[in-house]
Order: C-alpha cells, then structure tokens, then sequence
C-alpha cells in the first residue's frame, strides 16, 4: 500500500512539474536575435536575394554573346520529280546526278562567331554586370528596412509595457484614495460626492489599463507577424528602454549617409547603366562583322551515307552595314541619352531627400531628448505633488478633487516620459537608418 502511494506520488510530482514547465513564459528575446529572426524569415529580403540571383545569370548570359554559336539541322524532301542532290564530274558530262528516289536526306550544321558588333556586346556585359551590383544594392536597402523596423516595433513593446505599468500604478492609487473617501465618508468627514469622484476616477483608471493591455498585445502581435512567428505565439523582450545619450552631429550624419547609403551606390550604377545604353544605341552606326563556317551533306538514305550523296563546306566572314534607316538609329541614341539625363535627375533628387531625411531624423532625436530631460523633471514635481495633496487631505485641507488631479497629473508625467524615452530610442534607430547604418 505504502508503495503504491510513493509512485502516486511520483507520478503526480512529474505531472504538475511537466505541467508547470509546458506552461511557463518563453525567454525573452533581445534586440540583436530579433533582428537575425527577421533577416533570417523576411520574405521580401529572400525575393531581393532572388533577385541578385538573376542578375548574376543575365550576366552570364551577356557573356555567351562573345562566344561562337553551332547549330545544325537535319531533315528529309520528298521531291515529286527526281532531283539533283550534288555532282560529281565523273558520273555524267554535265556533273549532275539524279536522285531516282525522289527522296533526300540533308544534314547541314553552322558556326557563327560575332567579330565586331559595333561596341554592343562590351556594353551590354557592362550593362549587365552593373545589374548585378544594383541587386546586391537592393538587398543591402532592404536589409536596413528590415532592421529599422524590427528597433521600432521592439521598442513599440517596451514602450506599451511600461504605459500598462503606469496605468496599473494608477489603478492601486486611486484604489487607495478610494479606500480614504470611504473611511471618511463612513464618519461624516467628507460629503458623498466626493466618494463617487473617487470611485469615477477609479473605473475610468481601470478602463485606461484595459486599453493599455489591449495595445500591448497589438504590438506584440504585430512584432510576431514582422518575425513571421505565429500571432498567438507568447513574446517577451528584454527592457532595453534607458536613455544614452547620442554625441554624433547633423553634418557628421549627412557625411556619412552620402558615403554609405546603398541607395547612393544604386543610382549611381544606373546613371552607368543609362550611359552603356547610349553605346548599344550608338553600335547602330557601324558595321556587323562576323565569321560563318557551313558544312552540308546531302543522300538518298537516312544516314548519309548512300551511293548518291553531296557534300560541302563554306566559310565566309560578312560585314553588314545599315546605309540609311530614315534616322531610326539617332532617334535610338537621343531616346538613350534623355534616359541619362534622367537617371542623374534621380539620383540628385535621392541624394536631396536623404539629406532631409537625416536632418529630420536628427531633429526628432534632440526633440525627444529634450522632452526626456523635461519628462523627468515633471515626473519629480508630480510625485511631490501627490503627497503633499494626499498629507493635505488627512487634515481635510485639500479636497478629494485635489488628490484624485495631482494622481492624474502624476500618471499624465510618467507617460509622457516613456514617451519620450521610446521615441527617443526610435528616432534613432531612424536615423542609423537614414545614415546608411545596419546597426549601431
């Protein structure tokens, strides 16, 4: 008996440990692996990836066009008549010979090897592996993207953390006060109006919680879908919420976004490009040349090799030339040179609009460190307030309004202040972005 109810035991300790480890809160993860998890998942970043990849075969395609093409065929006439299929002077005076089959097979194979195509094949490589410098651009924007987005919904989340933390500090003194009114509602002290102040202030405190747990799980939602987790899937982060304070200046963070945004580096690629367009067009004006080796057989049997058969071989080398296409090739050249022109327009407009991205970004950072400074400030004065309002109402020299503002005014200063501090860490991570940063 004292046996079975040892293993019950047992069996029931490992249960509810089983049961209490399946149920416990996943770790918590930080900054840096919630950034690897979304570079690792993004489907975007893998379709930019992708991308470099086509480039990289368009490049080698461009480089098949230097090299010498072979084709061949080989096929079978059925002739109504018998018809001359080679010659051969010692069959007959005139050198012909008569298929009397009325049947030939012919087998003819070339090559083809491009001598000089006007500049049009050196560009068009150029223009090509330039491509794939702009798909490795791509990837290393999207990157960014990527991270910004990842500093900005992870800061979101400590950011509703700490709004829940506060209202729920405001839930338990308004429960308190709550608690005051009552004592001294019950002895006569204060009137009953200012009892249902204080029970008013309660229930709107506790819907103020509701809300701030309701956006915290938004946000953590919306975290889950940017790492591709599933909606549900429990999430905590590490607090990383603290305030450090950043010593770069705005022409130190111009500099350094001119030299190190992909963007930059892209658009410079396609002014190149544009300009490797204007000498494809421009290859219109001279002459194609290339060399052709041709080698012909002809039988009255399927594998060639019949009485009645004809062979030759041709080698050639052509030189083509357009005299005179009614201005089409010019108009090619100017439609490619209007591209240049507009491929520098655009790259002059980026290179304006990051600058004014990294100075906006800039201001953002010193305004929220400034309201840092004031947040704490506020904080302190109202704290101070609230006590001097809740000793002035122990001796009813201050109302119940009084106490139930300076805790209003108090949770008020503690919000603004994570406020602050979030969108400090935001602004940031906005401008480590705007500066071409993957990380600081």
């Amino acid at each position: 008996m004292r046996m079975q109810w040892t293993v019950g035991l047992i069996i029931l300790v490992v249960v509810t440990g089983a049961s209490v480890w399946a149920q416990s809160p996943p770790a918590p993860l930080t900054l840096e692996e919630s950034i690897k998890i979304a570079l690792e998942r993004n489907l975007r970043l893998r379709s930019a990836m992708e991308g470099t990849t086509g480039s990289k075969l368009r490049q080698k395609q461009a480089v098949t066009n230097f090299l010498p093409t072979w084709t061949g065929q080989y096929l079978y006439t059925q002739y109504n008549t018998p018809t001359t299929v080679g010659f051969s002077p010692q069959y007959s005076r005139t050198g012909e010979i008569i298929n009397t089959d009325k049947g030939v097979f012919n087998l003819s194979t070339t090559v083809q090897q491009p001598i000089f195509a006007g500049g049009s094949i050196t560009a068009n490589y150029r223009l090509e592996k330039q491509g794939v410098e702009i798909s490795k651009m791509d990837v290393e924007t999207v990157k960014r993207e990527i991270v910004v987005a990842v500093r900005e919904g992870y800061f979101n989340i400590l950011r509703a953390e700490k709004f829940v933390d506060v209202a729920k500090q405001a839930v338990k003194q308004f429960e308190a006060q709550l608690e005051v009114s009552k004592a001294f509602f019950e002895v006569g002290i204060i009137p009953k109006n200012d009892l249902l102040q204080s029970e008013v202030r309660l229930a709107n405190a506790r819907q103020g919680l509701v809300k701030a747990e309701n956006d915290l799980a938004l946000a953590k939602s919306s975290f889950n879908i940017l790492l591709r987790r599933d909606i549900r899937e429990p999430l905590n982060v590490v607090d990383i919420l603290a305030y450090r304070p950043s010593t770069i200046q705005l022409e130190e963070s111009i500099s350094e976004a001119l030299r190190q945004r992909p963007e930059i580096a892209g658009a410079e690629l396609r002014v190149s490009q544009a300009k490797e367009g204007v000498k494809i067009a421009q290859s219109g004006f001279f002459p194609n040349v290339g060399f052709s080796w041709n080698y012909t057989r002809a039988s009255d049997e399927f594998d060639l090799m019949g009485d009645l058969r004809g062979e030759r071989w041709t080698a050639q080398v052509l030189a083509a030339l357009t005299i005179f296409d009614w201005g089409r090739t010019a108009y090619k050249v100017g439609e490619s040179k209007v591209k240049v022109t507009q491929a520098e327009d655009s790259k002059m407009q980026l290179v304006e609009g990051i600058i004014l991205e990294v100075k906006q970004d800039y201001l953002g950072m010193v305004t929220a460190e400034r309201n840092i400074e004031v947040a704490e400030k506020a904080i302190e004065q109202a704290e101070e307030n609230v006590r001097m309002n809740e000793e002035r109402y122990k001796y009813q020299v201050a109302t119940a309004t009084d106490v139930l503002d300076a805790v209003t005014l108090l949770a008020q200063a503690r919000v603004n202040y994570y406020s602050a501090l979030s969108d400090f860490n935001i602004a940031k991570a906005r401008l480590d972005r705007a500066m071409g940063r993957m990380y600081p």
